[in-house]
């Protein structure tokens, strides 16, 4: 049979609902012919779960590796570099490899934003703010142009930037460093989940809505003006509340905030840094919970592994102008579990 026929069959497959059938017969079709991007995009798409059910760490490897042959042969397949890049940061946890990823799409595209807002949303959250300005800064300097919802989050990347700026250096968490202090905030609320944000919006406002609810009677003699008032009065708290609220999320949250880096980092770089005593904690299996299915079956392989973090470990990432590594002192490790899946 010809790369054609196997590709047809994959396709009619797919429609079908068998994704094993589809994935194999479009695999037999890139075996023939390397080069049939359509017969990977199958590929990949039979690789996944039906949309809505998060795909494991098998299913993830495997349509990353499509993705790769696809990008390969037409890099200006932003589509497939947007839909590896999540699977890489969101699905797997392989932030750096994602820098990289996003790094690369730009060289190749170089008047889009995407890869510049997703860098400087990984950067964000791997907590070096410095780089996520400087990322944000590049899209005003190049004139790039922004859709609406590309802006928005560009908004929120420098709201969060913005107010990390407020912090010391040494403030800021780094799960590398041992004895941060962090470390010890993280110890002392291991025990119980993080504080959601309607909770806390709730203690802040209600007894104020309360308080004028039992002054309502009262003022309700005085007329549609009292009325008014008394609205603007609820608005007012309601509006005043909730950005407490999302300001206390932030404070009372932040050793839970600093777990999720360190695992996060773990994820990436395929090392272990979160102590024992924290990995069984309630904090961490209430974050780990959280996590997609792909991300947390990677991660459990890392702990299984449990490779330390190597006191001579820096961090690699792009040179933000080339492909290029900046001072890849270790082998990253954090790409070996996916490799037999990539080799298919």
């Amino acid at each position: 049979m010809s790369a054609e026929s196997h590709y047809l069959n994959a396709l009619e497959a797919l429609e079908e609902g068998d994704r094993e059938l589809a994935r194999t017969e479009a695999k037999a079709a890139t075996s023939i012919d390397n080069e049939h991007i359509e017969a990977w995009s199958v590929y990949v798409d039979s690789s996944l779960p039906p949309q809505g059910s998060p795909p494991n760490m098998v299913q993830a490897g495997r349509a990353l590796a499509g993705i790769k042959h696809i990008v390969a042969l037409e890099p200006s397949r932003v589509d497939m570099w947007l839909r590896g890049g999540r699977i890489m940061a969101d699905d797997l946890g392989m932030l750096h490899d994602a820098l990289h990823w996003w790094q690369d799409c730009l060289n190749h595209n170089p008047d889009d934003v995407t890869p510049v807002v997703e860098m400087a949303s990984i950067l964000a959250d791997m907590g070096e703010y410095e780089m996520a300005s400087q990322r944000l800064q590049s899209i005003l300097n190049d004139n790039m142009d922004v859709g609406m919802t590309q802006f928005r989050k560009i908004n929120s990347l420098l709201q969060l930037v913005k107010q990390a700026a407020t912090q010391q250096q040494e403030d800021i968490f780094r799960p590398e460093q041992r004895r941060h202090n962090g470390w010890g905030a993280i110890q002392q609320k291991m025990k119980k989940p993080p504080m959601s944000e309607n909770f806390l919006f709730l203690v802040s406002t209600v007894p104020f809505l309360l308080l004028v609810f039992l002054l309502a009677p009262r003022m309700a003699q005085g007329g549609w003006f009292a009325f008014c008032l008394n609205t603007i009065v609820i608005l007012l708290i309601v509006t005043v509340g909730m950005r407490n609220a999302k300001r206390w999320f932030q404070i009372v949250n932040r050793p839970a905030f600093n777990l999720l880096r360190a695992m996060n980092f773990e994820a990436s770089t395929g090392y272990t840094v979160v102590p024992e005593d924290v990995r069984t904690s309630v904090l961490y299996m209430y974050i780990m919970q959280r996590k997609p299915l792909a991300w947390q079956e990677r991660m459990l392989k890392i702990i299984d592994k449990g490779s330390s973090l190597p006191n001579s470990w820096r961090a690699r990432y792009p040179s933000f102008t080339t492909t290029a590594l900046v001072d890849n002192v270790e082998e990253d490790t954090a790409n070996a579990d996916l490799q037999a899946y990539e080799d298919e």
